[in-house]
């Protein structure tokens, strides 16, 4: 547990190395009619996070495919990520080589396998990743990489200057984050939770719903305001169950004076069924400060939980299953 929780807190060191291992790659600049990040799981989240951090920068589409095929409106004007820790994500080699039918530009993000193989023999630049983490915690590395393949594809600027910044943030907020997510963890360990995120903040959530699962072991779900007002909160009713579950609202400091309203709200309704309302406001100047403090704050609140929980984080036992019966 203490190794793994190291992984997370290094996330400031994991970021800077990931900058420079992006510079080291030598990747040249070609403009695009888009991005699209290819990748499952922890390898994918970084491209809905550097989309999330951009923003309203983005002057040309980024989007992330999670699946076997690219969308059917693709051309080769696109720059094609395909991000897979591994180097074996089935999907993810699916999409390698439809990108390579296409005729599309590809850039590959990966620690090895098989990813790594087909690109440098089919000349495509290749970012080397270290390979001694849980694909889950080389987030910083997933998420750097999407925001410099945007940059270099020519659909947002490059933001490695607030990257670098960020990093230098996170090490000083690492204490007061470690308090408030053992806090955290106090109010969502025994039972289902579902996350509230907004713009910024949507991401976010679905990264701690896909934590509390891996990590934690525990039912998590995601939303996102201000769709979830027009149907989820009636779920939320008396003798649905909803008792039993926690709710998180991911607020962000910037956020939409509208939007704010609504959380509030929103989080009055659940109250009054839920068995827990957690509300956080995101810290920091830059949207990338905080898109990455809310990240690490749900990365170490779910290995608290899972402490809390008596189980291994490491473990992915299901998985595994799942996996081999693929292979069958």
């Amino acid at each position: 547990m203490s190794a793994l929780i190291d992984d997370v807190l290094g996330l400031p060191d994991q970021l800077r190395d990931a900058l420079w291992r992006i510079e080291t790659a030598r990747l040249e600049p070609a403009d695009s009619a888009g991005l699209m990040v290819c990748g499952m799981g922890g390898s994918a989240i970084g491209g809905d996070l550097a989309a999330a951090a951009i923003g309203d920068r983005l002057t040309k589409p980024m989007v992330s495919i999670r699946g076997y095929e690219l969308p059917s409106w693709k051309t080769p004007e696109w720059t094609i990520l395909c991000s897979s820790y591994s180097g074996n994500t089935e999907e993810t080699l699916a999409c390698f080589e439809a990108a390579e039918a296409l005729g599309a530009r590809r850039l590959v993000a990966s620690t090895g396998g098989q990813l790594s193989d087909q690109a440098r023999a089919a000349d495509v630049p290749v970012i080397g990743l270290p390979g001694i983490f849980q694909p889950r915690f080389a987030v910083a590395y997933m998420f750097a990489t999407a925001a410099e393949a945007a940059a270099l594809a020519g659909v947002a600027p490059r933001i490695r200057t607030e990257i670098d910044s960020a990093a230098a943030f996170l090490e000083v907020q690492l204490d007061p984050i470690k308090a408030q997510a053992a806090a955290v963890a106090e109010s969502l360990a025994a039972g289902p939770t579902v996350i509230y995120g907004s713009d910024l903040t949507a991401p976010v959530a679905k990264r701690w719903k896909c934590q509390l699962n891996e990590n934690a072991k525990a039912p998590a779900f995601a939303s996102e305001l201000p769709e979830a007002d027009h149907n989820e909160i009636c779920g939320w009713s008396p003798g649905s169950g909803a008792e039993r579950m926690a709710a998180v609202f991911l607020e962000d400091c910037d956020q939409h004076p509208r939007e704010r309203r609504r959380f509030e709200l929103t989080a009055e309704l659940v109250a009054e069924e839920a068995a827990t309302v957690v509300r956080l406001e995101t810290v920091g100047e830059t949207r990338v400060e905080r898109l990455l403090w809310a990240t690490l704050l749900g990365d170490l609140a779910s290995m608290e939980i899972a402490s809390k929980r008596g189980v291994d984080p490491a473990a992915i036992v299901a998985i595994d299953k799942l996996k081999d019966g693929m292979a069958a």
